[in-house]
């Protein structure tokens, strides 16, 4: 299999333009003013890709950012400017390899560090190539069941160089796990899976009932910007996480829940959970399920990143009939509907499928050299919608859906246009230093010291991420 990489690059829009663009997409009343409250300093190449990854990035944290911002101003702040730094940006995107707890890298602490580390590339029997995952238990079952070999890389390329790659990639999924062959950006657009996600927006907002205006409140100079807002936080991961920390951020109330029988491992909590609070929930069980119910009745926003939550009567058509005026946000690998909505979704996956692991080829493919893209892309771009969608309903009200998935971030940066490999090569690949400021806060885990938050304000300070609490330490209830 060759390399896809072009060799000429695409046009590619300045980043002003790219965020007035996102703008409209988030349906922002006033895109072109929008876009003039944010200020990027730097721009790509930063770093040995070809794709605009501090462009993209700058461009998802300043919208964020900017509409949090504009919720503050309906309430009462002043009006707000918005810088973003580009090299902060970049740090964001690489904000698990740039995270200590106690002085100790994230992966250090897993409980099985083998778990992630066997994430890879690996080359199968038609020549082609195929991203594994085994970063939890069951999608590490999975694989086992499927190759029959010793779990470390040598094992895995083994027996993985006895497949055809695309027969490896359904085998793999049709046993609960997560794999996915590398495709040129045109085989994923002749797939319909890829046709299916090349047709929706990189956020997709849609008014999916009635429900009431919902009027903000006022609030102090003092108070933040979301504040009185309630989150359920139904994400594991990243994306979704991350997202729900920088609601929390910003003052919302954000209860995260989680089933005790396939939690996200103690570091990950530290590190996405800042300012909310963790409760267990499983949704297959009746006493869980009416608590939720309960917790509902007071919810402003709904966060998920589960497939098959209607069997468990969470869709989002039910708890906006439970709960009119609810606001959804779905985090989807492949689309909520599409050819593989089942398919269970990773950043290194959707990379790998739409051709951007191919446009980073050197001598194999290659995810970006951040390691991350979709996952925190997601988590602001997801976040910026839910305060855009909250100004909506506040003027029309409305139930709404919002929508985002891995494989249409990468189509979205992809979109963006290439640079030109000979302006990239030669820079050096990030590594364990930040290229802005780091931060250091306090946490029921030890010490955590993170990227510090990516943008500022012209007239008001950044609130830091709040207090981190273990999983099952809150009720399933609001305070």
């Amino acid at each position: 299999m060759t390399s896809n990489t072009l060799t000429t690059t695409k046009p590619t829009p300045p980043t002003p333009e790219i965020v007035s663009r996102l703008l409209h997409t988030l349906g922002d009343p006033d895109p072109a003013r929008g876009a003039e409250d944010i200020t990027v300093v730097g721009a790509d190449p930063l770093v040995p890709s070809v794709h605009r990854l501090a462009d993209a990035m700058s461009a998802a944290i300043g919208v964020f950012g900017r509409q949090t911002a504009a919720v503050g101003e309906q309430r009462g702040h002043r009006h707000q400017r918005v810088e973003v730094q580009a090299g902060a940006a970049i740090d964001q995107l690489m904000a698990t390899y740039h995270t200590t707890l106690s002085g100790r890298p994230l992966g250090v602490l897993l409980d099985d560090p083998a778990l992630l580390g066997n994430n890879d590339f690996y080359r199968a029997r038609d020549g082609r190539w195929i991203f594994i995952i085994t970063a939890y238990p069951h999608l590490r079952d999975a694989v086992a069941s499927v190759l029959r070999c010793p779990l470390d890389k040598v094992g895995i390329a083994q027996a993985a160089a006895g497949w055809n790659a695309f027969t490896l990639e359904e085998a793999i999924c049709a046993r609960g796990g997560v794999a996915c062959a590398v495709r040129t950006r045109d085989e994923w657009f002749a797939h319909p899976a890829g046709r299916y996600v090349a047709q929706r927006p990189v956020v997709e907002i849609e008014r999916v009932g009635d429900g009431p205006v919902r009027p903000f409140e006022p609030i102090g100079e003092a108070d933040e910007a979301l504040a009185g807002v309630r989150v359920l936080d139904l994400t594991h991961v990243i994306a979704g996480p991350v997202a729900a920390r920088l609601l929390a951020q910003f003052g919302a109330d954000v209860l995260h829940l989680s089933r005790p029988d396939r939690p996200d491992p103690i570091p990950m909590i530290a590190m996405t959970g800042g300012g909310k609070r963790n409760a267990y929930c499983d949704l297959r069980d009746d006493h869980d399920r009416a608590a939720f119910y309960d917790a509902l009745q007071d919810a402003d926003v709904f966060m998920h990143s589960y497939r098959g939550l209607a069997r468990h009567g969470a869709s989002t058509e039910e708890l906006v009939r439970r709960r009119p005026g609810l606001i959804t946000l779905e985090y989807h690998g492949w689309g909520a509907d599409g050819p593989w909505a089942e398919r269970g979704g990773f950043d290194q996956l959707a990379c790998s499928a739409t051709g951007f692991a191919m446009e980073e080829w050197t001598d194999r493919p290659s995810v970006p050299p951040t390691y991350l893209l979709n996952d925190y892309l997601a988590a602001y771009l997801g976040a910026a919608a839910v305060a855009t969608v909250l100004r909506r309903r506040a003027a029309e009200g409305g139930s709404w859906r919002i929508r985002v998935t891995l494989a249409g971030v990468c189509h979205w940066v992809q979109e963006l246009g290439l640079l030109a490999q000979e302006d990239v090569l030669d820079l050096p690949r990030p590594g364990r230093a930040p290229l802005a400021a780091l931060s250091t806060t306090g946490t029921d885990f030890g010490p955590l010291t993170e990227p510090a938050t990516p943008f500022t304000y012209s007239g008001r300070m950044i609130p830091q991420p709040g207090r981190r609490t273990p999983l099952g330490s809150a009720a399933l209830q609001w305070r």
